[in-house]
This record gives structure tokens, sequence and C-alpha cells, in this order.
């Protein structure tokens, strides 16, 4: 079985230089009963996609590089955006076969969108399975704490006006400074009276380890995770999650419910500054996410 769905652009340069791709099983399987995998790629516009079947038995490395480069037929790409873990060793292996690098991502908003689509499909092909199928559902590992020799002195929630935002990273080097052009105020749209929620960690002398560390996990996402106790955690790369800090206090608390309905009033943006000390004197690392 090989279903086959591409739609290209009238100027193929027009994608070349950044693909998505996702590669996993499928509620989908033979008349013999094996399991479908499926190869999407497509590019960030949605001008260009393409689906391959592939058995579960030739989920190879080299299959997928094969389709790699029938695909640079119509343009090679300069890298390739992953987002579901399982998928990223192979895609890793067969990019290098086919020439191009791997960027993984949490952000890959069209890809997404294509396999809803494809996934609102399959219940219309012979070989569904009927199970129950989420197509964008990533294993979550249980969160761990930061390694405690890398901790800093203390942490607090604060807020910064969206019009605040560069001057506290524009005017002064930081060594280390993730600010996506897609999580800037202005390209989400927000007011610069907005108030953007974040987290300040004073690192102490641990500060430039701490932000070291940061930038290796990269972070994604701060989340306030009520319970007993309550939590605030840290998600990053495509599917870790580390333990910031855990707390019991009524007042904290209460900080982190406005912390996350600001969040929600600033479109999901948010930012997390390490710094040695409380002066503002010096930063050691600073993160926009969302």
């Amino acid at each position: 079985m090989l279903a086959r769905f591409c739609f290209c652009p009238l100027n193929p340069l027009y994608f070349l230089v950044l693909w998505q791709a996702d590669f996993y099983r499928r509620p989908l399987q033979t008349e013999a009963g094996e399991a479908l995998w499926e190869l999407v790629v497509c590019d960030p516009t949605g001008a260009f996609s393409a689906c391959v079947d592939c058995l579960q038995s030739q989920a190879t490395v080299d299959w997928l590089a094969a389709q790699f480069r029938r695909l640079q037929a119509e343009g090679a790409p300069e890298r390739i955006q992953v987002f579901r873990p399982q998928s990223l060793g192979l895609i890793e292996a067969a990019a290098r076969e086919a020439g191009f690098t791997v960027e993984p991502t949490r952000h890959a908003p069209m890809l997404k969108h294509f396999l809803l689509r494809r996934a609102a499909y399959y219940p219309n092909l012979p070989g569904y399975t009927g199970e129950a199928y989420d197509p964008l559902a990533i294993d979550a590992p249980p969160p761990v704490p930061v390694p405690e020799a890398i901790w800093g002195d203390r942490w607090r929630f604060a807020a910064l006006a969206a019009g605040d935002l560069e001057l506290l990273y524009g005017d002064r080097p930081i060594p280390i400074c993730s600010t996506p052009d897609r999580l800037l105020p202005i390209n989400l749209g927000l007011a610069s009276t907005q108030p953007v929620p974040g987290v300040i960690i004073d690192g102490g002398r641990q500060s430039m380890r701490l932000a070291r560390w940061l930038q290796e996990v990269r972070p994604a996402l701060l989340n306030y995770v009520p319970g007993a106790p309550d939590g605030l955690i840290l998600e990053a790369g495509l599917s870790d999650r580390w333990i910031l800090s855990t707390f019991h206090d009524a007042d904290v608390a209460a900080a982190a419910r406005l912390f996350q309905q600001r969040q929600r009033e600033a479109h999901g943006l948010h930012f997390l500054l390490v710094q040695p000390d409380d002066t503002g004197i010096t930063y050691s690392g600073f993160w926009l996410l969302g």
C-alpha cells in the first residue's frame, strides 16, 4: 500500500530553506495486518507538502533517506524541523545521508496542521484500525529536579510591560540570549502596556553554570502546576520536564496563579531571566518563551 499527496508551488525556490517533517506509526495497517508508518513533509507556509506510506518493516534510515533524496528533486532544504522525539533519531540519521541538518523544535505549526488534517482522513481509508489516535501526542516523562549543584540562590515571579522587554535585553550584553522573532511582543500583537510574566532566578556564583545548562536543555515553557505541593515546571527540548521549584506558601501560590493568568493574556508569552543577583547590573541568560 503506497499513497502520495503532493502540492508544489510554481516557484520551488520558495520553500528551499526549511522543511518540517514527521515519520511515525499511524492507525493504519495492510490487509495482512502489518502496521503502516507515514512520512509527512511540508514547508512552513503550506505551499508544499508530501505524504508517503511505509510498511513498518521498511521504516528504516535507508528508506527515509531515499525519500528525502527523491523530494530534494524539488529543491534541497537547508534544514528540517522535527517536533516528535520518537521521530528525531531516524530523521537525523537520514538527513545526514541526504546532506542537510535537523532542528528539534516544538514549534512546527504547519506540520501539526497537516497531521491533524491527515488524521481526520484516516477513517476513510480501508486499512484504518479504529484505535484511539492523537497525531500530536507526545509521551512526556515525569519531571525531575534541576541538578542541585547548579541551582541558584533564590527565584521569584515577575512581570514587565511588553514595551519594556526589549529594553531589558536589547541595551546590554547578555552572554546567553534567546529571543525568537515569532515571540517578539510586536509580532504577537501585544500592546506596549501588556504585562508579560516571567521568572527571575538569582543564580549567585552558579549563575553562568545555570544559564549554560539551560541553554543546553533548550527552555520552551514554564508551567505552574497546582497540587500538594504546588510546582513550577520547566518544559524543555522536545519533551523534557524539569522541576524548578515546589512550594506550599499561599503568597507564592497566589503569585503563580497571577503568572498563569498573565500568560494567557499575553498569548502565552513569558520570559526566564538568570542573573547573578538582584542589582540589575548584569544578566547571565534571558529567554523569551511561549
